[in-house]
């Protein structure tokens, strides 16, 4: 069989401010046609459909018609709830999704039997896939209770009821003519970030081994962490990374789905496919003059300006860069903590004067700025 993995596709996602609602539109439809050349017969998404719990209706738009999209290709799509999606409000979803011919997890349910999903690829190729949605610590051990493992203790890690629930759910991988599958949305130790993860669950309390994964399962599809990788496990396990940069953080990926063709009898195989129509993050640096100079690279830019900060300087690099979204003073001119001007005595200094300090200190002496502070200390005297 053949299989399509993606996932963290963050839909609704705004970039200081900027809209990319335009740029998904494009990478998802990139993500179908490779679907539609590739002809999967088995399309898993691995959470964080949306970019937040909130979406727009035009990303709920967006976001089902894709599905919709990739099920016309002829594989059966199965997509589970991350930690930036409403598993909840997914689950609402169901109801659409299964006269659509779409498998939807939202969130964990009672009976483990609904997260084990069976199929036949039009070969005849017998499939099994256990699919887990994101688990916060609390609800990893509700999870626990709920499907009457050994008991959960308070002080029992997340990688400890992660790795039960797990094995609940693939308890059934022993028969040797079928493919097992495994989808979650997690944080595997050693893996990398790309850079745009949720830090608080990147964090090592929710990070969990890749020895939680059944060492017979073929092939283990992963969404969370942003760049595409593999992780050394007991079963090929692999994250296929999010197919647009998410934020400046990431600007090194390369957007891409994972294509996996595997047997019960033979290893997967597995290969990476850049998703075309993705809008590059670049970061640039220089003075004024160098940026006026500068041959602006395609996509969005992250500027870091090689100039002492005053007041207007943001507007004179969006006027050379329109394409700028982030301008920052770059980190090299700014002084380290302790440097510069000796720290002032707060005692018998005026407002004025310690602010004063204070932006020398920092290396942003400038009179504009000085002036707008004695204006605003001017209103909040009267």
């Amino acid at each position: 069989m053949k299989i399509l993995h993606t996932s963290d596709w963050h839909v609704g996602k705004v970039l200081k401010g900027q809209s990319r609602a335009e740029e998904h539109t494009q990478v998802l439809a990139g993500v179908i046609e490779i679907a539609r050349q590739e002809r999967p017969d088995l399309v898993i998404v691995a959470g964080d459909l949306y970019d937040t719990a909130a979406p727009t209706p035009e990303a709920t738009r967006l976001v089902t018609r894709a599905l919709t999209a990739l099920r016309r290709t002829g594989a059966d799509v199965v997509a589970i709830g991350g930690n930036h999606d409403n598993g909840q409000a997914l689950d609402a979803l169901r109801p659409w999704a299964e006269a659509a011919g779409i498998t939807l997890r939202g969130g964990v349910r009672d009976n483990p039997a609904e997260h084990v999903i069976d199929g036949v690829t039009a070969d005849g190729e017998r499939w099994q896939l256990a699919a887990l949605p994101f688990l916060s610590q609390r609800y990893a051990v509700r999870a626990v209770e709920m499907y009457d493992l050994t008991a959960a203790e308070a002080n029992q890690t997340y990688a400890d009821h992660l790795g039960r629930v797990l094995a609940r759910l693939c308890a059934d991988f022993t028969e040797p003519d079928r493919v097992h599958l495994v989808t979650a949305h997690l944080t595997v130790v050693g893996a990398s970030t790309g850079g745009g993860e949720r830090d608080a669950h990147t964090v090592l309390g929710y990070a969990v081994p890749a020895t939680v994964f059944p060492g017979n399962a073929h092939y283990v599809a992963l969404g969370h962490l942003h760049r595409s990788q593999r992780v050394i496990g007991p079963c090929p396990v692999r994250y296929s990374g999010s197919p647009l940069a998410v934020d400046f953080g990431e600007q090194e990926n390369v957007g891409s789905v994972t294509v996996v063709e595997v047997t019960a009898r033979t290893a997967a195989q597995i290969r990476e496919v850049p998703v075309p129509g993705t809008t590059p993050l670049r970061t640039v640096r220089g003075t004024l003059a160098q940026l006026a100079e500068l041959d602006a690279p395609e996509g969005w830019l992250r500027v870091y300006v090689r100039e002492q900060p005053r007041a207007g300087l943001r507007e004179e690099v969006q006027e050379l860069l329109p394409r700028a979204l982030e301008i920052r003073i770059d980190p090299e001119l700014v002084p380290a903590p302790g440097s510069g001007t000796r720290t002032a005595q707060r005692a018998g200094r005026s407002p004025r004067e310690l602010f004063a300090d204070y932006l020398g200190s920092r290396g942003h002496a400038d009179e504009g700025v000085q002036e707008l502070f004695d204006e605003l200390l001017e209103e909040a005297d009267r």
